[in-house]
């Protein structure tokens, strides 16, 4: 028998089978995995962690619509509270990080909602996901019920709780986390790294036979393998040298067949987790198949195909809970990606240069793209000609 076959008899996947979310079979013994129990799989916990920590290193801004041209909207409390500090305890990078994990962990991410007098959002407060119950009427959202860390139960209006719901599964309204939709997966890894474990627990880093001369009685057979399982056993005694007595000797085993397919089915695993949060392996530390070249064409994968869906889910959040519907007319939250995706020195130069040269980049927006301080008339000098020097500071004397 196969190691991924002893493993999924273990696991119950040859088993009954209930019905999960959008209709997919679910082993009944993969129900327990957990959020928590989730991220003890290496490779759950960087694909989360990846996903998350790019989200909120990016910069978040209210932008205010002026004709064909837009301003950053720095005059509304909102702006505020999504670029800088969404609340009193948190920062806008540890607010988002923390909403993102949430939401691809459960599936669903809350905050509570607090407006000033002119309707506008003033904080955002995250709320544990455990402890928040959807009340529903008919099909849509009636509210919110939350339990605090005291015990104390509220009851929001839906205008008063910002969600953020990962793809929907049967109920459009709830969100369902990659590792719900896709459990088994994640119990398989699981189910994996407890055989290594256990393998490492109970062997020796020097796996083999013992033989003796002659035939052994039972408690002769028992003192030796407990002498043996106290200093050669665990991962803490891997590497020492076996001293044998009385004619006995070891004939080490080289790596089976079997354990060779278990660390490919390891190797498996990751790239299955990787798949379920659409992840490029390359960027949780899977080095198996990179290479330079290939390295850049994932980054831009990830900003495009991963990214992309959670930013534009959470920008239309923004827009359509938190502001006014009078606000809506002429602002809105936009993520910047150009921190993510700036490539080299030497590439960044040559767009530049040919934005400069056609027209649709001005030499002012280059240096603000570029975090350098703005230089009076620098659009003036004419195409092809050197940046004019900023001057210099004067002199002490």
């Amino acid at each position: 028998m196969s190691i991924i076959t002893r493993i999924k008899s273990a696991m119950g996947l040859e088993s009954r089978s209930v019905l999960g979310v959008n209709g997919w079979p679910i082993p009944l013994s993969a129900t327990s995995v957990t959020p928590e129990s989730a991220q003890g799989v290496g490779a759950c916990y960087a694909a989360v962690a990846l996903i998350a920590e790019a989200i909120g290193s990016l910069p978040l801004r209210l932008y205010r619509r002026d004709g064909e041209d837009r301003t950053t909207a720095t005059d509304h409390p909102l702006h505020t509270v999504l670029h800088r500090a969404p609340n009193d305890q948190q920062s806008a990078t540890e607010f988002w990080e923390w909403m993102v994990s949430s939401m691809l962990l459960t599936g669903n991410a809350y905050a509570k909602v607090s407006r000033g007098w002119d309707g506008q959002v003033r904080s955002l407060d995250p709320m544990v996901t455990s402890n928040v119950t959807i009340m529903r009427k008919g099909e849509t959202i009636a509210g919110y019920e939350y339990t605090n860390r005291d015990g104390v139960r509220e009851r929001l209006l839906p205008a008063e709780v910002f969600h953020l719901r990962h793809r929907a599964g049967n109920d459009p309204l709830v969100g369902v986390s990659p590792i719900t939709a896709a459990r088994a997966v994640i119990q398989l890894a699981q189910a994996e790294a407890q055989h290594g474990q256990s393998t490492f627990d109970n062997g020796t880093r020097a796996s083999g036979i013992i033989s003796m001369p002659g035939r052994l009685k039972p408690e002769q057979r028992q003192a030796i393998a407990a002498s043996w399982a106290s200093q050669y056993a665990g991962g803490a005694n891997a590497g020492k040298v076996p001293v044998m007595e009385e004619g006995s000797t070891f004939t080490p085993i080289s790596l089976s067949l079997a354990d060779s397919e278990w660390v490919a089915a390891r190797r498996f695993s990751v790239e299955e987790i990787c798949r379920i949060f659409k992840v490029p392996p390359v960027l949780i530390g899977d080095l198996s198949h990179s290479t330079y070249s290939n390295s850049v064409a994932m980054d831009m994968f990830f900003a495009k195909h991963t990214l992309g869906r959670h930013l534009s889910a959470i920008e239309g959040a923004i827009n359509r809970q938190l502001l006014t519907p009078q606000a809506a007319r002429s602002l809105y939250a936009e993520f910047s990606l150009e921190g993510l995706l700036r490539g080299s020195s030497q590439e960044r130069a040559a767009f530049y240069s040919s934005g400069v040269s056609d027209g649709w980049l001005k030499r002012s927006e280059v240096r603000k793209l570029e975090n350098l301080p703005a230089l009076p008339g620098v659009d003036d000098a004419p195409t092809g000609t050197a940046t004019p020097a900023a001057k210099p500071y004067p002199s002490k004397q």
